[in-house]
Order: structure tokens, then C-alpha cells, then sequence
């Protein structure tokens, strides 16, 4: 069969060019934010990605066709507040998707399949998926984690949201053999908080040496790929003895709760952190995005120039 895979021109041209690419996740848009500051967000993310001199490429699935680069009518379409036939897309449903030829909205873990086939090697996002608290008698656990171990992109973020156990998300990482950076300090950023009280397994201070190391990964023929977190920029965000306290409120609702499990968790979680904030969590979610965006158009644009001179 024939890869049904749509990519945009100035996408493709840079990618035939070898100049920098970076991918970037859809469910932003049409799950993670409220209209408009969705398609705001989107647009302020792809800017800086050209700002930096890269190429942004922002991915989803449009009718069955895995598309890379949105044009600005599929940006607004898949943000329209009133559309309720965009699927979340994560691996185990990715083929279904397209199968049906339905539009979905791209996690992690589907962003990271479909940058790989189209030849992307970094990629940015807000926070990734990880082990949920209770995962022990939940087994709930994010297929982000799976996909990092096996799939060789490179995803920038601002570490894995504070209302998930990030010591043992940590821990299945190491366990999986992914690489883990953080980029400027030694503790493992909290999303909306620079830092967590776990300490990042790998720090570095230069997009340059974060560059080296995916591309010795790539020579070394290691499966799977570099996770690099980004902490949040200090005045934007929500200090971890502030926001600890929400999250241990709201987590207590969700608990108390029968009808909030599975895949409502998430959702309810990040709602109530949105309302009982008074919308500080949106504000910190998009400076990070924007953060995390400037920050792997660098280690896109090192990458380049790398291979280019190897």
C-alpha cells in the first residue's frame, strides 16, 4: 500500500535541502487549549520556529492522509470549537484513523510516528504523557514512554506534567532506555514549575552538546529517542509549593469521583487546574509551548549543520 502521507512544500523542500525541520503536535489545538487561544498559540509557536530559522511542521491526520505542515485554514478547522469529530490520535489508534479516513488530532506518541515517516527528527511539544499516580493498581501509563524507547525523535518539552508520579516516569524511562536531558539545570522540570524534587538523570548547557548526542545516538544505531526537558521560563511560572496544593485538591476531586477514569482523568485534572488557578495553568502552558518551540529550533538547526559538515 501506498503511504497516504501529505507533506507541505516548504516542508518538503527543506528536508530534501537538509535544512532544519521541527515537528509539532495538533491535540494543542483541537484537546489542550479553549478557542481562540488555541489557534493563537499555534500560530506564535509556528513563528518562532521561523524566527530561529526553522521549519515548522505541525502534523495531523486530515481525512485518512497523515499530513505534515497545516496550512492556516487546517489550523482554524482543527481548532473550531464546535467540531466534535477530531479524534485524539495515539499509536493504538492511529491506523484506524486513517483507516476510516477520519481527522484526528495528533498526541506525542502519533507526532512522533509520523515525523519519523516524513524524515523529522525533532520535535517539540508542551509536556509528555508518563506513570500516573496509582499506577500501581491502575497501570495507567502513558504510550508516550513506549514510543520515546522505540521511534528515533528527538522531543523537547517542559518535562512531564506535575499531576503525573515523575520519579517513577523517570524510572520506566531509564528502565525503557531513553536518554533524559534537561537543558540549563540539574533538577527535572514540573510543566508548570521549573523544578520538581527529582533530579534530571543528564543536564546540559548547550544546544550544541544536546546535538551531538542525537546524532552520536543515530551512528551508534540505538533505537528509540532523546528526551530533552526545558523548563519553563522563571516569570512565567507556577512555583512548585503553589501549585502542589491544586494539584493535590484536584487530584482528591478525580478520586472521589466514580465517573472520572481512564481517559477522563487527564482532561478533569487539567480543568480544574485551569479553574482553580484562575487561568494561571493556560497562561504558564502557553509560555512554555513557545519556550519549548524556540528552544528545538536550535537543537534542529545544530543538528543540521552537523550532518551537513559530517
Amino acid at each position: 500500500m501506498t503511504l497516504p502521507m501529505d507533506i507541505a512544500p516548504d516542508v518538503a523542500q527543506a528536508l530534501a535541502a537538509g535544512r532544519p525541520v521541527v515537528a509539532l503536535e495538533s491535540t494543542i489545538i483541537s484537546h489542550g487549549m479553549p478557542y481562540p487561544q488555541n489557534i493563537e498559540i499555534a500560530a506564535k509557536v509556528e513563528a518562532i520556529v521561523r524566527a530561529e530559522g526553522a521549519t515548522p511542521a505541525t502534523i495531523a491526520i486530515l481525512d485518512g492522509r497523515l499530513t505534515v505542515g497545516l496550512s492556516d485554514e487546517a489550523l482554524e478547522n482543527l481548532g473550531d470549537p464546535d467540531r466534535d469529530d477530531i479524534q485524539k490520535v495515539s499509536r493504538i489508534n492511529l491506523a484506524a484513523t486513517v483507516a476510516a479516513s477520519a481527522t484526528g488530532a495528533t498526541t506525542v506518541a502519533a507526532t512522533m510516528i509520523i515525523a519519523h515517516l516524513a524524515g523529522i527528527r525533532v520535535f517539540a511539544t508542551g509536556g509528555i504523557g508518563g506513570v500516573h499516580r496509582g499506577a500501581e493498581t491502575s497501570f495507567d501509563i502513558s504510550a508516550d514512554l513506549h514510543e520515546l524507547s522505540q521511534t528515533p525523535v528527538a522531543v523537547i518539552c517542559a518535562g512531564a506534567k506535575a499531576i503525573l508520579d515523575i520519579p517513577k516516569t523517570l524510572e520506566v524511562l531509564e528502565t525503557l532506555g531513553v536518554p533524559v536531558t534537561t537543558f540549563g539545570q540539574d533538577a527535572f522540570p514540573a510543566f508548570w514549575s521549573r523544578h520538581s524534587s527529582t533530579r534530571s538523570p543528564a543536564r546540559a548547557d548547550s544546544t550544541h552538546q544536546i546535538a551531538r548526542e542525537i546524532a552520536m545516538r543515530r551512528t551508534l544505531g540505538l533505537a528509540g529517542g532523546h528526551l530533552i526537558a526545558n523548563p519553563i521560563p522563571e516569570a512565567d511560572e507556577i512555583p512548585s509549593d503553589v501549585m502542589i496544593p491544586f494539584i493535590e485538591q484536584v487530584t482528591a476531586e478525580a478520586d472521589a469521583n466514580p465517573d472520572i477514569e481512564g481517559p477522563k482523568v487527564t482532561p478533569f485534572l487539567l480543568q480544574r487546574l485551569f479553574e482553580v488557578t484562575k487561568g494561571r495553568s493556560l497562561d504558564a502552558n502557553a509560555a512554555l509551548v513557545l519556550n519549548n518551540a524556540r528552544l528545538a529550533a536550535n537543537i534542529a538547526a545544530d543538528l543540521s549543520s552537523l550532518e551537513r559538515n559530517r
